[in-house]
């Protein structure tokens, strides 16, 4: 059984090379981050492991790659990508990484919600057009957090916000507990938070869940951070929010469109800072991405 890792970027494949161990199955590594889902069936040649890092697998194309009965997806997020549901009625099983990036994607929500508060990037976009702007930040110590969903990451959000002296209040789908931090319904974080942080995966449940309603129930002059999915929030929603000022400002690593087109009203709100969907791209995060993806692979040639 061999594998072909599909759409590797340079560091990404030399991570992969170094990692391979004697005795692993057959990988071989498609150096191009940049392919369409159409060339699926040629770059794989009758693999029956993909390794997938952001290139979208149509449900039509999958049908065409003879032999493929495994996706490994580089990530938590594949139903953006693709669908499990209907690959799974093709004989094709997805699957995902957890917890590869946690601290990476935290310290990313973090530093979004830190430049968000002090309107950094504002300032830095006003002084290269040679304006002298200074504007009055949010000072966060003793200002509330709160967390929309609680798993991995935001358990590190957790441990650092605690630590710079903010307070933490967190709603989950599920029961949890952690030191230092309030656990209650979902109305009382929306209200009471002075940042909302979302960490969610993209599900039926979920896609849509931060409504146009819900952000009006948000304290008016709230930050949003959004290292998740675009999808769980209303867009146009937020968009108007952010016009009024009910939303302070809006830190955001994730889109429904990517890349983001230069034109997106998004680009032109100035009470928005962008990062390009990279809060999980560190060297650390990429070691252990590629060492589990090695695990899969592993795996599934053991059975």
């Amino acid at each position: 059984m061999r594998g072909v890792f599909v759409d590797a970027n340079e560091a990404l494949a030399v991570i992969m090379k170094r990692l391979e161990k004697p005795g692993d199955p057959k990988v071989r590594i498609h150096r191009d981050p940049d392919i369409k889902p159409e060339q699926y069936p040629e770059i794989l040649d009758g693999a029956a492991i993909a390794i997938v890092d952001h290139t979208a697998l149509p449900t039509e194309v999958a049908k065409k790659c003879t032999g493929l009965k495994h996706v490994v997806f580089l990530g938590t997020g594949a139903r953006s990508y693709m669908n499990p549901e209907e690959l799974a009625e093709l004989g094709i099983s997805v699957h995902l990484i957890k917890g590869y990036g946690d601290t990476a994607v935290a310290e990313s929500a973090i530093a979004l919600m830190w430049a968000s508060a002090r309107v950094i990037a504002m300032m830095d976009r006003e002084m290269r057009a040679g304006s002298w702007l200074r504007e009055d930040g949010m000072q966060l110590t003793g200002k509330t957090l709160g967390l929309i969903g609680f798993g991995g990451i935001a358990t590190e959000v957790a441990r650092i916000a605690t630590g710079s002296g903010m307070k933490v209040i967190a709603w989950n789908r599920s029961p949890k507990s952690y030191r230092g931090v309030e656990f209650t319904d979902l109305d009382t974080v929306l209200a009471r938070s002075d940042v909302v942080s979302l960490h969610l995966l993209l599900n039926d449940e979920t896609r849509g869940m931060i409504t146009r309603e819900k952000i009006l129930a948000m304290k008016p002059g709230v930050i949003l951070v959004n290292t998740a999915r675009a999808a769980i929030v209303d867009e146009a929603a937020m968009i108007d929010a952010l016009k009024s000022g009910h939303i302070r400002h809006a830190g955001l690593d994730v889109f429904n469109i990517e890349p983001l087109p230069g034109d997106h009203p998004l680009t032109k709100l100035p009470n928005v800072t962008l990062s390009a969907h990279s809060a999980f791209r560190t060297p650390e995060a990429s070691e252990n991405l590629i060492e589990a993806a090695w695990v899969h692979c592993r795996r599934i040639v053991k059975g």
